[in-house]
C-alpha cells in the first residue's frame, strides 16, 4: 500500500479529528483533536494507534479544540515534528491549547479534591491529559502558512491551505502526496463556513482533489433561510430580561462570541432590547479580540464597514470583560438582568459550568445555545429537555429556560455543503463523510451520490484506505 489514508478520527463521529496519510514510510497527521462525547472521552486517553515519534508533520485546519486539542498529548508522547497551519490559526490555536491545559490540570485538583472530601476511591490516578508546559511545547511547533501558497510538509508531501469561512484562520488544505511512481492529491474540507454570514469571509471554492474529505456536522439538516436570527435574539434576551433573569450563553470563544456580542449591540441599538449589561466571560475570547483587531484581513466587508461606522463589537459601550476568576465570580452576585456569555460552547468545561451551577434552578434564568451540541455532552443533555444533570458532582434540578438559536452555526448546512462539493473543477475519484454522527454522515454520504453521482462512503473508526 504504497500511499494510505487512516481515519484515526471523527469517523462516524462529530468530534476528534485525526486523519493520518503515509506514503514510502512517511506520515503526515491531519488534525490532533479532543474527543468532546461524553460516551467517547475515554478516547483521549488512549495510546496513539501509531507511535507520534513516527510521525514527520501534522497538519492543523483550524483551532477549535475538537481539531487541535491533542496536539498537547501528541508532543507530550513523542512527536518532534512542526504543524503547519494558516497564519492566524497560528495565532489562535495556542490560546486554545494553554487554555485546554489550564483546564485539564484544574480539573485533575478539583476532582482529587472531591474524591478526597468524599472518601472515593479512583480507578484510576487522577491526572490532566497534559499541563501547560506540553502545550507550551506544542505551541512552539506551529509554523504559519499562507493561504494559496504550496508547503512543503515532510518528503513527498506539499500542502496548499484555502480559506474555509469557518472560523477566522479555518482552513482547507489540498495535501498531495508521493510514493514511488504513484502520485494522490486529497482534500481536507476541515469545518466548511457559510456564504454571506457576517463577520468572516466567505469559504472559497474548493480545489480539485482525486479524494475528497468532508465534514457533514449538520449534513443531515437545514438551517432555514428565512430565520430571523435578530427577532429570535430580541424575544429570547427581552423576555429574559422582563422576568428579571440572566441570560446565559454557552459559547465558542473563536468567532462565535465575537459575533453575539455584535448582534446584541445592534439589537440595543435599534431599541428592541433594554441596555443591559453583557459580560464576556472568557479569558480566550477577551484574547481574540486583540487578535482579531491585528488581523482585519479576517473580517469581512460588512464587519469592516460596521467598525469604520463605530459599530465595533469590540468596543460596545455596556461590554464588561472578564478576564479575572475574581471577576467571574462577581458577576453571580451582579443584581438584575443580564447577558453571560462564557465557555465553553458544549458545556463541557471552562466558565460557563460556574455559572449554570447558580442559574439552572432559577425559572426567570435562560439558557441561550447559539451552536452545535455533540451528543452526550451537557449542552446536549440541557437542549434535549433533561430535568436533572449532574454538574460538579452534584445532580442539579433544571427550571430554568432553554433555547436554541440555530443560525449562529459556523457549519455549513446539507445544501450548503452540497454546494461547496459542487463547486469542484472535476469529480473526485472518492469522496469520505466525516465529522458526523454515525448515521448522519451514511446518510449523507448516501445523499452525495444520489445528487451529484460519485462514489461516497461514511469511514470506520481505524479504518485504513489505499490511495493513488
Amino acid at each position: 500500500m504504497p500511499i494510505s489514508l487512516t481515519f484515526l478520527g471523527a469517523a462516524r463521529t462529530v468530534t476528534g479529528s485525526r486523519h493520518l496519510i503515509e506514503a514510502d514510510g512517511v506520515r503526515v497527521l491531519v488534525d490532533c483533536g479532543l474527543y468532546q462525547e461524553r460516551d467517547l472521552a475515554e478516547r483521549n486517553w488512549d495510546d496513539f494507534p501509531v507511535p507520534p515519534a513516527s510521525i514527520q508533520a501534522v497538519v492543523l485546519t483550524h483551532a477549535h479544540l475538537d481539531h487541535c486539542g491533542l496536539l498537547p498529548r501528541l508532543v507530550k508522547q513523542g512527536f518532534t515534528g512542526k504543524i503547519f497551519t494558516s497564519i492566524l490559526s497560528a495565532e489562535i490555536a495556542p490560546l486554545i491549547m494553554l487554555d485546554s491545559a489550564h483546564l485539564q490540570v484544574e480539573d485533575a485538583e478539583n476532582k482529587t479534591r472531591r474524591h478526597a472530601a468524599e472518601g472515593r476511591r479512583s480507578p484510576r490516578p487522577i491526572q490532566p491529559l497534559y499541563d501547560e508546559d506540553d502545550a507550551q511545547v506544542a505551541v512552539s511547533r506551529l509554523t504559519p502558512c499562507a493561504y494559496g501558497k504550496l508547503v512543503a510538509l515532510a518528503p513527498g508531501f506539499t500542502a496548499v491551505f484555502h480559506e474555509a469561512g469557518h472560523i477566522p484562520g479555518a482552513a482547507s488544505v489540498l495535501i498531495e502526496a508521493q510514493a514511488g511512481g504513484s502520485r494522490s492529491t486529497i482534500l481536507f474540507s476541515g469545518d466548511v463556513g457559510r456564504q454571506h454570514r457576517p463577520m468572516l469571509n466567505d469559504p472559497e471554492a474548493p480545489a480539485a482533489a482525486d479524494t475528497v474529505l468532508v465534514e457533514s456536522t449538520y449534513g443531515d439538516r437545514l438551517h432555514g433561510p428565512n430565520e430571523d436570527i435578530q427577532g429570535r435574539l430580541a424575544d429570547i434576551i427581552g423576555g429574559t430580561a422582563a422576568r428579571g433573569g440572566k441570560v446565559l450563553v454557552p459559547s465558542f470563544a473563536v468567532g462565535r462570541a465575537q459575533e453575539v456580542i455584535w448582534r446584541i449591540d445592534q439589537l440595543i441599538r435599534a431599541q428592541r432590547i433594554p441596555r443591559l449589561p453583557v459580560l464576556l466571560d472568557s479569558p480566550m475570547a477577551i484574547k481574540l479580540m486583540e487578535v482579531l483587531k491585528r488581523h482585519p484581513e479576517a473580517l469581512d466587508t460588512q464587519m469592516r464597514e460596521a467598525i469604520a461606522r463605530g459599530e465595533s463589537p469590540f468596543a460596545m459601550p455596556n461590554l464588561k470583560l472578564l478576564a479575572s476568576r475574581e471577576d467571574s465570580k462577581m458577576a453571580n452576585t451582579l443584581r438584575g438582568p443580564a447577558v453571560i456569555i462564557a465557555g465553553a460552547g458544549m458545556c463541557t468545561g471552562g466558565r460557563i459550568k460556574h455559572h449554570l451551577d447558580q442559574h439552572l434552578g432559577n425559572p426567570a434564568d435562560t439558557v441561550l445555545f447559539v451552536g452545535y451540541q455533540a451528543a452526550g455532552t451537557l449542552g446536549r443533555l440541557l437542549v434535549d429537555g433533561a430535568k436533572q444533570v449532574r454538574l460538579f458532582g452534584r445532580q442539579h434540578e433544571v427550571r430554568a429556560r432553554m433555547e436554541q438559536v440555530h443560525g449562529f452555526s459556523g457549519h455549513a448546512d446539507r445544501e450548503e455543503l452540497l454546494t461547496w462539493l459542487a463547486r469542484l473543477p472535476v469529480p473526485p475519484k472518492q469522496v469520505f463523510v466525516v465529522h458526523g454522527g454515525a448515521n448522519v454522515s451514511q446518510a449523507f454520504a448516501a445523499l452525495i451520490q444520489e445528487r451529484l453521482g460519485w462514489k461516497a462512503t461514511a469511514p470506520d473508526f481505524l479504518q485504513q484506505v489505499a490511495l493513488g
